[in-house]
């Protein structure tokens, strides 16, 4: 029996939580499954092992009742009280609930009295008329059903930060330039800078809203208008998302735009630490409770600080400790992307590169590096063009003499993303690995090995002492690609023993390690390496990604190996060979 992963087991919960909604049970209870969802999947750790610990009700929103059912499907396999459920409600209905304007009670009239259970359904019902008899439907509504339905088939459930954040900017910043915009920040999850993205929320300080309304709307890149209102839109962009645009008074500003970023679970802290202080908080402003005029905020460090509190980044807002911390004064001090030195893995037209290493070195310099490591693929990636050992030493004069070109101030040195095998041998030999500066080690292929194989393959590149970083452990790629079923706790374990960098890789398809795991590292004291993975020029601009995926695990600039000089890096790969010796 193949033991349920972590998402799994939220994915299940979260199902529950729907199907419980489209039964009308109480909120209560469909939000326990819902932070039960939420909890798992943003453990570290694989939730097995803390279970055989004992430990799940430790866990937040665990108590007795979830872990009992964890319990089950982790021995199990499968959940008598979800199959019981999905026989009284049908699954499918789950997708239902995604089309725009389809509720929890829409589901369940659509269901009950048309007997439709799927999407495919419901389409063709309103496409025929069908839903217009229904009580509280009309036409109007059944047309937005249908748009509905069209949309949803054009975007998924989340997409990519990578996609989501240029979009997001580059709105913000048209509406930035209208004369009528004072300042402006997208909000939501993009401003916690999660890996994937719903909706783009975007707020704008303005003491006169209708322009920057009209202009939002009449954006050459809007499918189709949502909502047009004096001080809030909504619009669907040609590439499926969805965009609401709020305009604030610039006195109210920093109220809404704490509210707006979120997470929920931050703001519900939030409002109960201003209850305890006689205050009720809301996006608008903070008001006594005992009547008195309103409190206005016009920037979020106003909002902190009428709580007693500093300000708290927004990538760390997702109550996992940071309102503690604050209260402590122990709030981390996050790296920036200014602490980055060095970029440590990228690739040329040695192997997939679209540049030379010259052209790659020059633009690094130009961006401020002090030093890159040019990593292009090892034979094993045939696909890629890897280089054999042969043509490994060869590139290692070009390399040098580019590094030679540069000047004192710019260093180019020489490494490899060599693979690991399927059998978890490595892909060159160690008199080779021992010639070169740095060395990425990477799992490319026959990623849906069982576990106990896949991570043997990874702990074998950890125990060479030639390896200095594990390229994007997972393997994930968004949305694409699941993670490999790595024995995180193994890995870390070993990572740790031989001193073992571990990367998050900054490009958005993969930001791999991710912040939870990132977090669990710097904890045990493991280094992190936050690298571009670049195969152009243009994707060296893409570090901000990884950068903010270690600011949301809390990382500080003394974890992660790129803020160190190149001297240090060369002293600390040097001395590895000599400790794992």
């Amino acid at each position: 029996m193949a033991r349920l992963t972590n998402r799994e087991i939220a994915d299940i919960f979260d199902n529950i939580a729907d199907l419980l909604q489209i039964k009308g049970e109480n909120v209560f209870r469909v939000n326990s499954y819902r932070n039960a969802a939420q909890t798992v999947r943003d453990l570290a750790r694989d939730i097995f092992a803390i279970y055989e610990e004992g430990t799940l009700t430790d866990l937040p929103d665990i108590g007795a009742t979830i872990a009992a059912k964890i319990k089950e499907m982790l021995t199990t396999g499968k959940l008598e009280f979800y199959a019981r459920l999905t026989a009284e409600v049908p699954l499918s209905l789950v997708e239902v609930l995604r089309i725009n304007g389809v509720g929890p009670k829409k589901a369940k009239l659509f269901w009950d009295n048309l007997g439709i259970t799927t999407v495919a359904q419901l389409e063709t019902a309103a496409r025929e008329g069908k839903l217009q008899a229904l009580s509280g439907m009309g036409a109007k509504s059944e047309q937005k059903i249908i748009q509905g339905i069209e949309a949803l088939a054009r975007r998924t459930d989340r997409v990519s930060i990578g996609i989501a954040y240029p979009l997001a900017m580059g709105i913000l910043d048209d509406l930035l330039k209208l004369p009528q915009a004072i300042k402006g920040d997208v909000a939501g999850s993009l401003r916690r800078r999660r890996a994937t993205i719903g909706d783009i929320d975007i707020l704008i300080a303005s003491a006169d809203a209708p322009p920057i309304m009209d202009a939002f709307v009449t954006r050459p890149d809007v499918a189709r208008v949502l909502g047009h209102g004096p001080t809030k839109s909504s619009v669907e962009l040609v590439q499926g998302l969805q965009v609401d645009v709020r305009v604030l008074e610039p006195a109210r500003y920093g109220t809404a735009l704490s509210y707006f970023t979120g997470s929920q679970q931050h703001n519900i802290r939030m409002r109960e630490l201003a209850l305890k202080q006689g205050l009720s908080l809301n996006e608008h402003a903070f008001t006594p409770t005992d009547g008195g005029p309103e409190i206005l905020c016009e920037t979020e460090e106003a909002v902190y600080a009428q709580l007693g509190l500093p300000w708290i980044a927004p990538e760390l807002r997702e109550d996992r400790g940071e309102m503690e911390a604050a209260q402590a004064g122990r709030l981390p001090h996050l790296i920036r992307l200014e602490d980055i030195r060095g970029d440590l893995h990228m690739h040329t037209t040695w192997s997939d590169g679209k540049l030379s290493i010259r052209e790659m070195a020059q633009a690094a310099k130009s961006r401020g590096l002090t030093h890159i490591v040019i990593t292009d693929h090892s034979q094993l990636s045939a696909i890629a063009g890897g280089l054999t050992a042969e043509r490994l030493l060869e590139q290692q004069h070009e390399i040098r003499a580019v590094d030679a070109e540069m000047g004192p101030d710019f260093r180019v040195l020489h490494g490899v993303e060599m693979d690991i095998r399927a059998d978890g041998t490595m892909d060159l030999p160690d008199d080779i690995l021992a010639q070169l500066d740095v060395v990425v080690a990477s799992l490319h292929f026959s990623l849906g090995q069982p576990r106990e194989q896949i991570t043997q393959r990874v702990l074998n590149a950890i125990h060479n002492p030639h390896v200095d970083i594990i390229g994007h452990p997972r393997g994930q790629l968004i949305p694409e690609r699941e993670p490999a079923d790595l024995d995180m706790d193994a890995v870390f374990a070993a990572a740790k023993e031989h001193d073992t960098a571990l990367e998050i890789n900054a490009n958005p398809r993969r930001l791999d390690l991710d912040d939870v795991l990132a977090r669990r590292a710097q904890e045990l004291g493991i280094k992190i390496a936050i690298d571009s993975d670049a195969h152009h020029s243009d994707n060296l601009d893409l570090l901000h990604f990884g950068v903010a995926t270690a600011r949301r695990g809390w990382i500080e600039a003394e974890t992660v190996i790129n803020t160190w000089s190149t001297e240090r890096l060369l002293a600390w790969t040097n001395q590895r060979k000599t400790f794992d010796e």
